[in-house]
C-alpha cells in the first residue's frame, strides 16, 4: 500500500480524535481492518476511504488520485523469502526519560557482549531493553531474539534453561532432531551457532544468574540483554545497568504523556503516590486520560491515604470498575496461559460471549488488560499480582475446571474432524456459553495449534490443583496435535503426569484409554517393552468392559510391536484375534484388515495381503481418509513385493497426497519414503534421494527419532537391492547412530546386519 495514502488516512484518524473501535463503528467496518489500513498492509475501499473523510469532516476528492495509485501498487508476494528472525516485541509508544542508561546500553553494545538491567518489579527494564534492542537492530543483522523466562511472573513456572536453549535454538532455525537432550550439550550448540552471527538476544525477565548462565554467548559478536528483578553480580564479564524509579522530571514528563496533556492540580502529589514508578504512573494516567473533567486534585482524591506502592494504583483503578468488570479482572489474574480470547474468558466467567467481549473492552480502554493482537488479551505480571491479591482466599479450582471444559470442548469438536478411532471417555462437565465455528478441517486444526500453549498451561495447572476430570480429558486429547505433527516425547510427558489422576478417578474405561495411550506413545519412541505393557494391561481393561473397538485397536498396537521386533507370525496372531472380535465399528474393522494386510506383506505374502484389504478397498469411500491411507500403504507394498513397480509408485503417491490433505506430517515421511523406495528400484535413484531428504527433514523438524530410524531401514534395503551398497550402507549407518543415540536398542542388531552386508 502506498505510504502517502498511509500517512493522509492516519491524518484523518488524528483529526476525529476517536478510538479504533468508536471509528470503526462510525465508518461501519472492524476494528482490525481499520488497524491494517493504518498501518500500510492493505487499501481500503473507496466507500471507507470516503466515510473517513466524512468522519474527519474533510473532503475526499483531493484523495482519489492517490487512492487510485495506491490500489494499482503490486502487492507484495506471499511466496518472498522471509526475513531475518526479529522477535522483539513492539516498542512502546513514547518511550520517556532513562537517556542516561539508554547510553549506556547502547555504547556497552559495542564494547561487551552482555548487559544486565536489575530493579523492581514496573521499573521499566524490559521497556528499556526492547527500546534499545529496536535501536540497535540494524547493527546486529542476523537476527533479533526475544525469549520470556517467567522468573517473576505469578502462576506461571519459569523456563529452565533446557527448555529455554530449545526455544533459542529453535529461532535460530535448527530442527528438533538437530537439537540434543542434554543441558550441557544445548548450551554447547547454543555457544556454537552464537560464534558466527551479529545477533541481540534479548533475555526477559529472569529469576537470577543460574537462571541464564547456560544462555550466554562464548565467542562471536551476538549482544544478550537480561532483565531480571536481581542483580546479576554472580556472572563474570557482564555490563550491569540498574533502575531505579524515575527522576521527577522524567515521572512527570512520562504522566503528562500518558495522560493525554496537562491538568490542573499538584502532579507531584500524584507522582509520589505513583512513587515514581513507571508501571504505576501509567496506569494513573489512563484513568485521568478517559475522564476529561477531572483534575489531578480528582484524582488524588481517588487515591487512599498513605504511602502508595504500585497495588495501591491498580486497586484505585479496580474501585472504577463495577462488579462484573471487576470480577473478571480477578478470573483473568488466575489464567495460566500466554493469552485468552473472549471465548475462553466467557468460559472462564460462565457468562454469555457478548458480555465477556465487552468487559474485555473495557479492560483493556482502563490499562488493566492488554490486546497485543487482534482478539488476544493477556495481563502485566504486575496487573496479574494485583488481581490475585483483590481475593486471595478464592479458590482458583472452580474457575480453571470451567477454562479446562472449554479447552475439552474445542479438542473434542476437533477430533470429529480428525481421523483418531480410539473412544475417549473425556467428560466436559461444565459446557461453555460459546465455541468459535470449528466446522472446517483447517480452520479447527488452526484453532488447535493457536490455543495449543494455552491449553497445555491450563492442564499443568489442573494437575497441580488435583482437578482430575479436565486433567485426564486434556492429557489424552493432547494425542489429537502432539501425534498429527510430532512431540511424542512431550505427549508422553503429559499422560505420565495425568495418570495418577486417571488412577483417582476410579472409572475402569478412563484408565484403560489413558494406558492405551500411554503404551501407543512409546511405542513410537521406541520403548517396545514399556509399551507392551501398557498397552496388554489397557487391553485387559477393555475386555473387562467389553469395549470391542477399543481392545481390536490395542490388538493392533500390539501386533505392530511384534512386526518391530521381527516376528511378524506373531503379528498376522493378534490381528486375528482382532478380526474375531467383530468390532462393531467399520473403520476399525477395515483397519484390522488393512494392519493384517501389512503383516502379510512382511511376511511375503503379497497376494494374500491383497485379499485381505481388498473387502474394504470396496467400501473406501465412506471411510475416513487415514484408513483409506492405510490400505494404499498394504497396495503399494504388495506390488513393490510382486515387482509391479509402476503401481507401487501410484499407491505411495496416493498416500503421501492423503497425509498431506489430513496434515500429518509424521504420515507423510512415512509415505514419501515408499515412493523413494519404488524409484530407487524404477532406476530414478536422483529422484528416490530427493524424495528421501524430504522425509528426513519432516521428522528432523517435529524431533521424531525412532520414526527417522525406521524410514532409514527400506530405505537402505532399496539401495541395497538396486546394486548401491555405498548410499546403503550410508543409511544403515544412520540407523545404528540413532539407535545407539536414543536408547532403540531393538534396531541396532538390525543395523549392524545391513552395514555387513552392505560392506
Amino acid at each position: 500500500m502506498g505510504d502517502e495514502l498511509t500517512e493522509r488516512l492516519r491524518q484523518l484518524r488524528d483529526v476525529t480524535g476517536r478510538s479504533l473501535r468508536e471509528l470503526a463503528r462510525d465508518v461501519d467496518t472492524s476494528s482490525s481492518s481499520l488497524s491494517r489500513y493504518f498501518a500500510g498492509q492493505a487499501v481500503p475501499p473507496w466507500s471507507t476511504v470516503l466515510a473517513l473523510c466524512k468522519a474527519a469532516g474533510r473532503d475526499p476528492r483531493p484523495l482519489r488520485e492517490i487512492w487510485e495509485r495506491a490500489k494499482d501498487e503490486p502487492q507484495t508476494s506471499p511466496s518472498a523469502a522471509p526475513p531475518v528472525r526479529n522477535d522483539l516485541p513492539h516498542d512502546i509508544t513514547a518511550f520517556t526519560g532513562r537517556r542516561t542508561e539508554l547510553d549506556a546500553l547502547l555504547d556497552a553494545a559495542r564494547t561487551t557482549p552482555v548487559v544486565a538491567i536489575d530493579g523492581m518489579g514496573g521499573v521499566g527494564k524490559s521497556a528499556l531493553a526492547v527500546h534499545a534492542a529496536h535501536l540497535l537492530t540494524a547493527g546486529f543483522p542476523d537476527g533479533q531474539l526475544y525469549l520470556d523466562l517467567h522468573g517473576f511472573t505469578p502462576g506461571r513456572e519459569r523456563v529452565e534453561p533446557l527448555e529455554a536453549l530449545r526455544v533459542l535454538l529453535a529461532a535460530l532455525g535448527l530442527p528438533p532432531g538437530r537439537i540434543p537432550d542434554g543441558l550441557a550439550e544445548r548450551a554447547a550448540l547454543w555457544r556454537s551457532e552464537l560464534a558466527t552471527r551479529h545477533a541481540i538476544v534479548l533475555l526477559d525477565n529472569a529469576a537470577d544468574a543460574d537462571h541464564v548462565r547456560d544462555l550466554l554467548p562464548g565467542a562471536g559478536q551476538t549482544f544478550v540483554v537480561i532483565t531480571s528483578r536481581r542483580r546479576m553480580v554472580e556472572l563474570d564479564c557482564v555490563h550491569p545497568i540498574s533502575l531505579d524509579v524515575l527522576p521527577i522530571e522524567e515521572a512527570a514528563q512520562l504522566f503528562v504523556e500518558s495522560a493525554g496533556g496537562a491538568r490542573s492540580g499538584d502532579v507531584d502529589e500524584v507522582l509520589r503516590r505513583c512513587g515514581n514508578l513507571p508501571l504505576a504512573i501509567r496506569v494513573a494516567a489512563a484513568r485521568l486520560r478517559h475522564r476529561p473533567a477531572w483534575t489531578l486534585d480528582t484524582l488524588v482524591e481517588r487515591l487512599r491515604d498513605g504511602e502508595l506502592v504500585a497495588s495501591d494504583v491498580f486497586e484505585m483503578s479496580l474501585r472504577q470498575l463495577d462488579p462484573a468488570q471487576r470480577r473478571m479482572f480477578r478470573l483473568l489474574g488466575l489464567v495460566p496461559g500466554e493469552d485468552i480470547d473472549a471465548y475462553a474468558a466467557a468460559a472462564l466467567a460462565a457468562i454469555p460471549l457478548a458480555n465477556a467481549r465487552s468487559l474485555l473492552e473495557d479492560l483493556v480502554d482502563v490499562h488493566l488488560v492488554q490486546e497485543p493482537a487482534a482478539g488476544r488479551y493477556r495481563m502485566h505480571d504486575l496487573l496479574r499480582q494485583a488481581a490475585r491479591a483483590d481475593d486471595p482466599a478464592a479458590d482458583p479450582a472452580p474457575a480453571i475446571a470451567r477454562l479446562a471444559d472449554y479447552y475439552l470442548s474445542g479438542l473434542l469438536a476437533v477430533k470429529t474432524l480428525i481421523d483418531i478411532l480410539i473412544p475417549l471417555p473425556v467428560t466436559v462437565t461444565q459446557p461453555p456459553p460459546a465455541l468459535p465455528d470449528l466446522s472446517g478441517f483447517d480452520v479447527a486444526v488452526d484453532w488447535m495449534d493457536t490455543e495449543w500453549g494455552n491449553l497445555a498451561a491450563t492442564f499443568s495447572l489442573a494437575v497441580q490443583l488435583r482437578i482430575d476430570a479436565p486433567a485426564v480429558g486434556l492429557g489424552q486429547l493432547a494425542t489429537i496435535s502432539e501425534a498429527r505433527r510430532g512431540g511424542t516425547t512431550r505427549l508422553r510427558e503429559v499422560l505420565e503426569a495425568s495418570m495418577p489422576a486417571a488412577e483417582r478417578l476410579g472409572e475402569r474405561r478412563v484408565l484403560a484409554s489413558h494406558r492405551y495411550l500411554l503404551g501407543a506413545v512409546r511405542l513410537r519412541n521406541g520403548r517396545l517393552a514399556e509399551a507392551a505393557v501398557e498397552l496388554e494391561a489397557a487391553r485387559v481393561l477393555m475386555a473387562a468392559e467389553g469395549d470391542l473397538v477399543s481392545e481390536a485397536i490395542t490388538l493392533m498396537q500390539l501386533a505392530q510391536i511384534r512386526e518391530y521386533l521381527a516376528d511378524p507370525e506373531g503379528a498376522v496372531e493378534l490381528l486375528e484375534r482382532a478380526t474375531a472380535l467383530h468390532a462393531p465399528h467399520e473403520a476399525v474393522r477395515a483397519r484390522v484388515r488393512a494392519a493384517l494386510g501389512l503383516a502379510l506383506v512382511w511376511l511375503g505374502k503379497y497376494a494374500r495381503a491383497r485379499e485381505a484389504v481388498a473387502e474394504v478397498v470396496e467400501v473406501v469411500d465412506r471411510l475416513d481418509r487415514q484408513t483409506e491411507r492405510m490400505c494404499c500403504d498394504v497396495l503399494g507394498q504388495a506390488a513393490l513385493g510382486l515387482g509391479e513397480f509402476q503401481e507401487a509408485l501410484s499407491f505411495a503417491e496416493q498416500a503421501v497426497a492423503l497425509n498431506r490433505a489430513t496434515r500429518n506430517s509424521v504420515f507423510e515421511a512415512a509415505s514419501l519414503t515408499d515412493v523413494a523406495v519404488v524409484l530407487r528400484h524404477l532406476g530414478r535413484s536422483e529422484e528416490a534421494d530427493g524424495k528421501q531428504a524430504e522425509a528426513v527433514r519432516i521428522l528432523e523438524r517435529v524431533g521424531e527419532p525412532h520414526r527417522l530410524a525406521r524410514i532409514q531401514l527400506p530405505y537402505a534395503e532399496a539401495c541395497l537391492a538396486t546394486g548401491d551398497r555405498v548410499t546403503a550402507a550410508c543409511h544403515f549407518q544412520l540407523v545404528l547412530e540413532l539407535a545407539t543415540g536414543h536408547g532403540l536398542d531393538y534396531l541396532v542388531p538390525e543395523a549392524r546386519s545391513g552395514l555387513a552386508r552392505a560392506s
